[in-house]
């Protein structure tokens, strides 16, 4: 699984990575405790959201999520997927899944969220339920690849799909520097003030003027 914290908490003092790492951490830890069905990622999803609900440890901010299941007995895929985070399935060379974008509008993901008493109401805040969710049969070797919008955003699928064909084999010193390749491609891109990313192309199909 991958999230995301939404970055305006910023502005209210709040590191946004508390609450997508809280999550993940949490959805890891019911897993590990076999407190899932392998076909409902969204279950995971939604029993690590309560979770937080419920803490009493003070929490606040907001995140998307990505939650992928391989079931190995089936060679099935199992996913879910709230807001722009997301997933690609790789294969030959080719994407042949993909995970949707789930936008409210531009650059306003859906997003689980935990708001003060006073903000409740005024905090964009999605359900788990409201999840896009899939199944598919996976073959062997293909090769999954779960990242927030700070790879999508930065790096088309031709990009992607270069560095991935540099993968020689599936050991985990070799997958970890592919991963790392990618992450550091993405990260060397953002800060490109030229750079006509895919970011820039939606913002500029959204009627702004942004490079980078």
């Amino acid at each position: 699984g991958v999230a995301d914290g939404v970055g305006g908490w910023r502005d209210y003092g709040v590191d946004p990575s508390q609450f997508s790492g809280t999550l993940m951490r949490t959805c890891e830890r019911l897993v590990k405790e076999g407190r899932f069905v392998p076909s409902n990622p969204v279950g995971i999803l939604t029993a690590g959201y309560c979770e937080l609900l419920q803490n009493k440890v003070p929490l606040l901010g907001s995140s998307t999520a990505c939650i992928v299941v391989l079931d190995r007995t089936s060679h099935r895929l199992h996913t879910a997927n709230l807001g722009d985070s997301g997933f690609l399935v790789v294969r030959g060379g080719e994407v042949v899944h993909r995970s949707d974008e789930q936008q409210h509008y531009f650059n306003t993901p859906f997003q689980l969220s935990i708001a003060p008493p006073e903000a409740e109401g005024v905090v964009l805040s999605d359900s788990p339920d409201a999840a896009d969710s899939t199944s598919f049969d996976v073959q062997l070797g293909d090769i999954i690849l779960t990242a927030t919008d700070g790879l999508f955003d930065n790096m088309p699928d031709y990009m992607i799909l270069q560095e991935l064909k540099k993968l020689k084999n599936s050991n985990y010193e070799s997958i970890q520097q592919t991963a790392r390749s990618i992450a550091e491609q993405a990260h060397e891109l953002a800060y490109d003030p030229t750079y006509m990313s895919p970011f820039a192309q939606f913002a500029c199909d959204n009627g702004l003027n942004v490079r980078g």
